[in-house]
């Protein structure tokens, strides 16, 4: 483990702790430019998700309407609340084939991405630590008046996320500021800045309540996507 990686771990919790933890749940609401593009603005402005942290797997309850979805990498399904399968796709990454930035999304694309997306968000920086994950810490930036140091990572190819190399960026206290990507299914050419704050200590993990990615629109500033996590439980 790197000297930033291992500064990252302790500052988040520790790996003691995460290696005690399971799964994490969220009450959150998640909007944005990004999900009007998509069609689905309104999708996810109250609902709860659990992010298992031993395998890729992220359930999320859409609360307006009465549904549920769960991402596994190789299947998505919609469900009732009572569990039956209503929608499912197999190999659910193929199906953003020839999608650009403005192809809209079915309820399926939508379960595919918010799943690989949360569950990559919410297990950083342990996930890092996982076997075939390479990383390197590159030159520093200076933002918002501190210095953060940079790591970029490497992902394996069995784990779906956004992209195969990701940059994560450390304050002096060394929690996550912020996320640079690119994401291979919408556009692998525009790279996103996830801004990470509003800490908590939520029994002994580190935990980020509110995410944003801007764009820029003529002279104005635009929030593409925003998380804000209401109650959070680990267990």
């Amino acid at each position: 483990m790197s000297d930033l990686l291992a500064t990252a771990i302790t500052a988040h919790g520790g790996l003691d702790r995460w290696n005690r933890t399971k799964t994490i749940r969220i009450d959150a609401a998640i909007s944005g430019a990004f999900w009007q593009m998509k069609g689905k603005a309104d999708a996810m402005s109250n609902v709860r998700f659990e992010v298992d942290t031993t395998q890729q797997q992220v359930t999320m309850d859409y609360r307006t309407q009465d549904r549920r979805s769960l991402f596994r990498p190789d299947r998505v399904e919609l469900q009732r609340p009572d569990g039956a399968v209503v929608g499912e796709r197999d190999d659910p990454e193929q199906s953003f084939a020839g999608h650009d930035f403005q192809t809209p999304w079915d309820d399926l694309h939508l379960a595919y991405f918010t799943g690989e997306a949360l569950w990559t968000y919410v297990n950083t920086p342990f996930l890092l630590t996982w076997p075939g994950f390479v990383g390197e810490e590159i030159a520093p930036i200076e933002a918002d008046g501190e210095t953060w140091r940079r790591l970029r990572v490497t992902f394996p190819d069995h784990i779906k996320t956004h992209a195969r190399e990701q940059v994560f960026c450390f304050g002096p206290d060394g929690l996550l500021r912020r996320h640079d990507f690119t994401i291979d299914i919408v556009d692998p050419t525009t790279e996103s800045h996830l801004y990470a704050t509003g800490y908590r200590d939520v029994d002994g993990i580190m935990v980020p309540a509110t995410r944003r990615a801007y764009t820029s629109m003529g002279d104005d500033r635009i929030v593409l996507v925003a998380i804000d996590m209401a109650d959070i439980t680990i267990s």
